[in-house]
């Protein structure tokens, strides 16, 4: 305010001046709003202010007369207010940062005026003023107040103010202390960190000064010349080109030979440069570690003149410290500027020992890195890391230190580094060699720039040796790799690139938590990968299966498409599948399978590959293990049904999904309920289609379902077209699982002359035989195919119709059968067995008897051999003896099976020989293939069957005196405990057999 004003309010009547006032302070009122700094302190002082507002209201609605203190009064309320106006004005219009180099004037300034208005208010003459008690007792406690009231700018302006002065004295600071410094004061001002942003307030900082020349305030022009000199060290305040241009400049002013030291900077008592010099009493300077070393023990003599000295007084010696510093600098910036051409060497080990003089001179000061980065040193370095040898190793790691020391101080030296061809694909090379150590850790610092972060994923093999390294033994080289992972994290192509490589922390926190479109994109990304089991079985434990479960509820079909597919790639993993049955994943896809409405065609065909894969994991569970249900009795039949009215890839799922079901430890409760579900009849409709695909999965679970099923039900369904399509099935099909069904099926047909006919007429016979003839590998699936072939075969083998048989001998049968016992599974062994049984029993009908020789023995022809068993003559294809066919050795061995249903087999085999009059005979051929021993240990069988078929056989046999002399002893044993053990009847004719012994009485009724 001009001073004619606030002189004038004193010639102005008081209710005048007091309105003057009071426009004064609702003009500071506002104006306070609008600064930029100390916020805190301007509100104080409009706190006071609004508190003075009702009192100069009052006193102009009193008539009072001008009197001496009242005019003092308002005459200084007036000047501080105004005052304080234009310090509101200066604070919310100078540069932010110069009014933060002056905040402790700002709050003394503002501190001064309200203690001057409250001594101003304290003049007013209040017994005289008429004015009310309240009002009275309002202006004292608010003039106390004031008069006691402090101000203090805030501790954060006091630290930076305080870092200035310690900046401005030592002289020597860094370049990261300019930064630091600046960054503070920006924040500290409410401006941003950004380069071009601190760039402008610098500048306008910087304009201040002339604006201080001009109010000639010469002790602030010089304070903020050395404030502007010490920030002037941050990158923001100049750009790289301007620094490089001071650098040469003063660079090629210094000469190119190195400056020996005075012999002031040498310390008297070390007889070394000085580092920290101080002045002692004496007025000699010393470095303060020797000196103080030198006081310690004992001694108060100056090292030099050795006349007393105050051991208290160290007084640092700034000047001679700055010569020192500057000396260091010129000598520094020429060996720096000197080495470079030297790197180019051939000699390694010279290279070598430059290379630590460099990283010596990086590790002493930020200013020293920043001559490195503007002579151009990067490519050099960089060509050092890029060339092969194991000699190399040792300086490569040298490198490495350097360029992470460079690296460390500014983004403009990451974007150097960065900017040489290929430096980060070398760099990233070394991350497999012997020094990946310090290659992660010189990655992580340039990572820390978002340019080259952008790149650095993109690296080949980057990520995927990162990933390594973060599993490996180096803690530290782990821990970098890691934090080198989570930086890399911001890019969705990086976090792919992550999983690709088996780690997932980030891909599942994007599936989980990540925005839509990301999840799609994760979700595409995991659909669509080549997982290997371990990546499948980390998946799942790192709980991918909840987002993908949230995913496939979306109302968006391409989301529910990509999560499903997603879910179809781990379930081919088994143990994935079955812990997802566990999980609930099978419910909601089987809503999206039922749902025709709301989904897609491919949504679905992909939903029911996923619930078969879910099948076929129950394969994998063993039989001690809880049971994973994949379906509930009410979902057999409704999915089942879908094989009616859906597609053929959905057909063919959903029929390969129940036969997988049908063959895990549940099946036999999936095969109840889909005969329950009458599906035999719809599956053979389904193996009359040509879609081969649908055809041989229906074919594969029909034959689970007729294998215990009852015989009217598959008489009533299958009939003779079915039975045309499994043989032409047989003749056709390459898929040898398809075969082998078919012609179990056929071995479960009834044995119905219907059936029987059919098949005849059809050449079934031979078609099946070709099976067992072609050569095959031994594998569980041709294996399958013997075994179901032989037992389709039985049908023609019955000794009902030796018609029949005489047919099948003729095809070279019965030899085909005796190879099988020697070489098939114990199923095919016990199934060739039963055909033979069948054979051997129409062998006593057909076996020929000899002719009567006549005429002349000489002129006869030769006397044919007689059967040892049957008295005739026999041969395979005629009377189809076991004999002529070598089958009994063969049958023996199969005795010692253990499959006992394969030994009961082929004891029905042997035992064909000793039927009716051929006992004799017969027993003799068993003892010679040594079969009572066998039959006597089949006494304690835990087959009832095959212990009674024993009993049986050898009660005939001990008839024979000379065979119960022989194997009666062997035989008591076991008969006795089947006296006492056995069933009625086996104790009955267990009893009966000893009494051939001589054990028991003839005619013991006992048993």
């Amino acid at each position: 305010m001009p001073l004619d004003v606030v002189t004038n309010a004193s010639l102005a009547p008081a209710s005048e001046a007091l309105s003057q006032t009071l426009e004064y302070i609702v003009d500071v009122l506002v104006a306070s709003n609008d600064v930029l700094i100390e916020k805190e302190s301007f509100k104080v002082l409009t706190t006071y202010l609004e508190r003075i507002v009702p009192v100069m209201k009052e006193l102009s609605r009193k008539e009072i007369s001008n009197s001496q203190s009242l005019q003092a009064t308002i005459e200084i309320v007036n000047r501080e207010v105004s005052n304080a106006k234009r310090l509101t004005r200066e604070c919310s219009k100078r540069s932010k940062v110069y009014l933060l180099m002056n905040c402790r004037k700002i709050v003394k300034s503002l501190e001064n005026s309200i203690r001057e208005i409250s001594r101003g208010l304290s003049l007013l003459p209040l017994a005289s003023l008429d004015l009310s008690s309240n009002i009275s007792e309002d202006i004292r406690i608010l003039c106390d107040n004031m008069e006691k009231a402090e101000l203090r700018a805030a501790s954060a302006e006091e630290e930076i103010l305080e870092k200035i002065e310690s900046g401005i004295q030592e002289r020597t600071v860094d370049r990261s202390y300019a930064n630091n410094l600046l960054v503070c004061i920006a924040e500290a001002v409410g401006v941003s960190t950004e380069k071009t942003s601190l760039r402008r307030e610098f500048d306008e900082f910087k304009s201040e000064i002339e604006n201080a020349q001009l109010r000639k305030d010469q002790a602030e022009a010089i304070q903020m010349e050395q404030i502007i000199a010490l920030l002037e060290r941050a990158d923001a305040a100049s750009s790289p080109k301007e620094r490089e241009r001071k650098y040469f400049t003063k660079r090629k002013s210094l000469g190119t030979q190195p400056l020996e030291p005075l012999q002031s900077f040498y310390c008297p008592i070390t007889r070394d440069v000085m580092v920290d010099p101080v002045e002692t009493s004496s007025g000699h300077t010393f470095e303060r570690s020797a000196i103080e070393k030198w006081f310690a023990e004992g001694n108060n003599m100056c090292p030099l003149t050795m006349t007393p000295i105050d051991s208290s007084i160290l007084r640092p010696n700034k000047t001679l410290r700055q010569s020192i510093e500057e000396w260091k600098d010129r000598n520094n910036m020429i060996t720096i500027a000197s080495i470079k051409k030297k790197l180019e060497s051939e000699d390694e080990e010279e290279v070598f020992r430059w290379l630590e003089q460099l990283r010596d001179l990086c590790e002493q000061r930020d200013v020293h890195r920043e001559w490195v980065i503007m002579e151009d040193y990067i490519p050099i370095l960089i060509e050092l890391l890029r060339s092969k040898g194991r000699d190399k190793r040792d300086i490569k790691s040298h490198v490495l230190i350097i360029l992470c020391l460079v690296a460390r101080d500014t983004d403009h030296a990451k974007e150097r580094i960065a900017s040489v061809e290929n430096a980060i694909e070398v760099i990233v090379g070394s991350l497999g060699r012997r020094e990946m150590k310090l290659a992660v850790r010189l990655l992580l610092e340039l990572s820390k720039n978002s340019l080259v972060r952008d790149c650095l994923g993109k690296v080949q093999g980057c990520i995927l040796l990162l990933v390594t390294m973060s599993r490996g033994d180096d803690i530290q080289a782990a821990k970098d790799a890691e934090e080198l992972l989570d930086i890399l994290s911001f890019s969705d192509e990086n976090v792919v690139q992550m999983a690709k490589a088996n780690y997932f922390k980030y891909f599942l926190q994007r599936l989980s938590s990540g925005p839509e479109d990301v999840k799609m994109t994760i979700a595409t990304a995991l659909a669509k990968m080549e997982l290997t089991d371990h990546n499948k079985a980390s998946l799942y434990e790192g709980g991918v299966l909840v987002p993908l479960l949230h995913l496939i509820k979306d109302v968006d079909i391409q989301m529910k498409e990509v999560a499903v597919k997603a879910l179809y790639t781990l379930s081919t993993l088994p143990k994935n599948g079955l812990q997802m049955i566990v999980d609930g994943a099978v419910g909601p896809l089987l809503d999206i399978l039922f749902n025709h409405s709301s989904s897609s065609l491919s949504l679905r065909d992909t939903v029911a590959a996923t619930i078969m894969q879910l099948a076929m994991s129950t394969l994998s569970q063993e039989s001690g293990q809880t049971q994973s249900l994949l379906l509930e009795s009410e979902d057999i039949f409704k999915l089942f049904s879908l094989t009616i009215f859906s597609g053929p890839n959905i057909q063919e799922c959903i029929l390969r999904t129940f036969h997988a079901l049908c063959q895990s430890p549940c099946g036999t409760n999936v095969r109840t309920k889909l005969r329950q579900c009458s599906v035999i009849q719809a599956l053979v409709q389904l193996c009359e289609l040509d879609r081969l695909n649908v055809r041989a999965n229906a074919v594969k679970l029909l034959y689970f379902l007729v294998d215990e099923s009852d015989e009217a039900i598959i008489a009533e369904h299958v009939g003779e077209r079915c039975v045309e399509t499994l043989l032409n099935i047989i003749r056709t099909s390459n898929d040898i699982e398809e075969v082998a069904s078919a012609v179990g099926i056929i071995a479960k047909l009834p044995e119905e002359y219907q059936f029987t006919e059919w098949l005849q007429d059809k050449g079934a016979f031979t078609v099946i035989l070709n099976l067992l003839l072609i050569p095959r590998q031994n594998n569980s699936q041709n294996s399958k195919l013997v075994e179901n072939a032989v037992g389709a075969i039985y049908r023609f083998t019955v000794s009902t119709n030796q018609e029949m048989q005489k047919r099948a001998a003729k095809e070279g049968l019965i030899p085909l059968l005796v190879q099988l016992l020697n070489f098939g599974t114990s199923l095919t062994k016990r199934r060739a067995s039963l055909c033979l049984a069948q054979f051997s029993c129409s062998s006593s009908q057909l076996s020929r008897t000899i002719p009567k020789r006549r005429g002349f023995l000489c002129f006869s022809s030769p006397m044919e051999f007689c059967c040892s068993v049957h008295g005739g003559i026999c041969s395979v294809e005629s009377s189809f003896c076991l004999i002529e066919a070598n089958a009994v050795e063969p049958l023996v061995g199969v005795l010692d099976e253990a499959d006992l249903e394969a030994c009961e087999a082929s004891l029905d085999a042997l035992l064909t020989l000793i039927e009716g009059q051929k006992l004799q005979s017969g027993s003799k051929v068993l003892v010679e293939a040594n079969v009572i021993p066998p039959m006597i240990k089949f006494l304690v069988s835990s087959s009832s069957s095959l212990q009674e078929k024993s009993l049986e056989a050898l009660e005939r046999i001990f008839r024979l005196p000379e065979l119960k002399q022989r194997y009666g002893p062997l035989a008591q044993m076991p008969l006795v405990d089947l006296t006492q053990r056995g069933s009625s009847r086996m104790k009955s004719l267990a009893a009966r057999i000893l009494a051939h012994l001589n054990v028991l009485p003839d005619q013991s009724s006992y048993f």
